[in-house]
């Protein structure tokens, strides 16, 4: 089965390959320095010569630097990025009758479980998160490329989202979707 979580996957990729740039640069600085490796003589001057490098260099590494900075903010922000908690609900009306909870996994594995039955849909993660007076889902739907988008979407919201909200009584419940593509398609899999 193909990978969900896509983004996760080039960041683990991208980070290791940093660090194995990074370790082999380190390892060849220690050899050099330490004589192992004659390559660059250690005593050797960094850069030819001392004089100062033009203006226009001088704003383009300025700007290389902002615009790196500025593409590391975004990574950073992009892992911020993530489901809500989910929580247990309580669904007493008097504690002193008793208490009833509800875990919001449990409420939506049904859910899920229908979402996947939609045409195109190959998996579907939801999470219920926030009170009961304030929830919130979370919708990652894994469907195939060719995929009529719209169809899934007006069918979740015709029968899905409403049949969720009368199992869990709820007036309104607020949701984000978020399509992901699956690169392979079915038969591509069973050929492997």
């Amino acid at each position: 089965m193909t990978a969900l979580n896509r983004p996760a996957r080039l960041n683990r990729a991208l980070l290791a390959l940093l660090g194995l740039l990074l370790l082999a640069g380190g390892g060849f600085v220690c050899a050099t320095h330490l004589r192992r490796l004659t390559v660059l003589d250690p005593d050797a001057a960094l850069v030819p010569g001392t004089a100062t490098p033009p203006t226009w260099v001088l704003y383009v590494t300025a700007g290389a630097a902002i615009v790196v900075g500025l593409l590391a903010l975004r990574w950073l922000a992009a892992q911020l990025a993530r489901r809500p908690r989910t929580h247990t609900w309580r669904l007493e009306q008097d504690p002193d009758q008793g208490r009833t909870e509800l875990a919001a996994s449990t409420a939506t594995e049904p859910f899920v479980g229908e979402v996947t039955t939609y045409e195109g849909v190959r998996t579907a993660h939801a999470a219920l998160a926030g009170t009961r007076r304030a929830p919130v889902l979370a919708l990652v739907i894994g469907a195939d490329q060719s995929t009529d988008l719209g169809a899934v979407r007006a069918r979740l919201d015709a029968e899905g989202l409403p049949r969720l909200r009368r199992a869990l009584d709820l007036d309104t419940l607020p949701v984000t979707v978020e399509f992901r593509f699956d690169t392979a398609s079915k038969d591509s899999r069973v050929l492997r």
